[in-house]
């Protein structure tokens, strides 16, 4: 595509907004800024986006700045179904995500993760073990950089790696990366995407362009995503710690085994790894699959994964005190991550949950915090609902906290020697933070606060 000379429309002033809207101007493009906000509430710095040339229109998103326009490019927080996309669409105006103008300017391979979790844990890895090929290693997408900037930046012979949200793969079409991932497929966003059917969808096309010169990654342990082998075009590689494979990343004798191509090598044994949880062993292979995929020896990638800790707001360690572990996994937004959480520990937790609610099945969830917490710590939006669900299933043991602050301290006050301490909510973040970052960081701070 051609984006030189054209006129564009970016839809939503974050992070991705901001760059693609300043990337393309940069090529030659007159880009207009656009955003529901008022001016003065938008938490980024749009001084150089203004001297680059990009118009601005905040407030009030009528039809009539759809006039005359080549393309309409939208950030992740805006759905393909908004009213403004589709009254783009009728007037046969192109709408495109963030992720798709990325592609489209990139000149290096894309490699790409998706997945309702582990996607920030892989990418990172991923990351990691990427460096030792040699080439520079470009990380952009759901990660916190934006992509089309990364693009941009990328030389021929260097490598980038995507983190990609379902919300990034509605506004895609000729995105192809040569090599992609999809971890798992759990129900999330449904308030978004309207039910699991379009969410799949979303998450499929990220491989949907593959050709024969393109591998696609795949998790063999869950069952949606282990059959979108039969839509690939591309070559595939499952990984699992269940079941052992005749090709693929798997566990042998408690060992991670790589067999690609007739060759076996043992990586690493699994306690090796200093990430907890049978899903980050999960996490793990994928990276190692791309990493096989690209040459590396077994030896590199087990020196990686034994030298990697966990990301922050990931099952992140944040003290001890007096015998009791602090964990910190804000980035469980979902029940199913907030389950692997809990997977991770034998047993003794004190789980503080809740916010804003998503309104995703708790049934699982439930039965996983009957089997391993002493106490339920509830905050935010969610309350009510979860507080419901839990007397349902007979737990019994359960606070309802002011604050995180009240949270914190009551299960500072319960805790006793060899329990833990889980912040893992289950929900997002938005009834009480800007994001799950936030809350975190406010988690750990207080936890911090606690040991003086």
């Amino acid at each position: 595509m051609i984006f030189k000379n054209k006129k564009i429309l970016v839809v939503g002033a974050g992070i991705s907004g901001i760059s693609v809207a300043k990337v393309l101007q940069e090529i030659g493009a007159q880009v207009c800024l656009s955003d529901s906000k008022k001016i003065e509430d938008v938490n980024h710095d749009l001084t150089g986006l203004i001297d680059s040339g990009v118009s601005l229109n905040f407030g009030e998103q009528g039809e009539a700045i759809l006039v005359d326009l080549d393309y309409m490019i939208i950030s992740p927080g805006i759905s393909i179904n908004a009213p403004l996309v589709l009254a783009a669409k009728a007037k046969g105006i192109i709408v495109l995500s963030e992720v798709e103008v990325a592609f489209q300017l990139a000149q290096a391979p894309i490699l790409a993760v998706t997945g309702t979790n582990g996607k920030t844990t892989t990418t990172t890895l991923l990351s990691s073990l990427l460096t030792q090929t040699g080439k520079k290693v470009h990380v952009g997408g759901n990660i916190g950089m934006a992509l089309s900037n990364e693009a941009i930046l990328a030389q021929a012979d260097d490598l980038i790696i995507a983190e990609i949200s379902s919300f990034q793969l509605e506004g895609v079409c000729d995105f192809k990366p040569h090599i992609a991932a999809i971890l798992n497929i759990t129900p999330d966003h449904i308030d978004r995407h309207g039910n699991l059917e379009n969410y799949q969808a979303a998450k499929e096309k990220i491989f949907a362009q593959q050709d024969e010169n393109d591998f696609l990654v795949l998790n063999y342990d869950d069952t949606k995503v282990a059959k979108l082998a039969a839509k690939s075009k591309g070559k595939v590689l499952f990984f699992s710690t269940k079941a052992t494979l005749r090709e693929g990343i798997f566990l042998e004798n408690h060992q991670i085994v790589s067999l690609f191509d007739g060759e076996k090598n043992i990586i690493c044994h699994k306690d090796d790894l200093q990430i907890k949880g049978e899903h980050n062993i999960q996490n793990a292979m994928a990276a190692c699959a791309f990493g096989i995929i690209l040459g590396l020896k077994a030896e590199v990638l087990a020196k990686v994964l034994k030298e990697f800790k966990s990301v922050e707001h990931r099952i992140e360690f944040v003290d001890t005190i007096n015998g009791i572990e602090y964990y910190n996994d804000s980035k469980a937004t979902n029940p199913e991550s907030a389950i692997k959480a809990l997977e991770a520990f034998a047993g003794g937790v004190i789980l503080l949950a809740g916010g804003h609610d998503k309104m995703t099945d708790l049934t699982q969830f439930m039965q996983e915090i009957k089997k391993k917490t002493v106490c339920l710590i509830l905050i935010g939006e969610a309350t009510a609902r979860f507080k419901e669900n839990a007397l349902k299933h007979k737990i019994d043991n359960i606070y309802t906290a002011t604050s995180m602050e009240d949270a914190v301290a009551y299960a500072h006050k319960i805790a006793k020697i060899n329990q833990v301490v889980l912040l893992s909510p289950a929900c997002s973040s938005y009834d009480m933070f800007k994001n799950y970052e936030e809350r975190g960081k406010v988690f750990k701070q207080l936890v911090k606060n606690l040991k003086r």
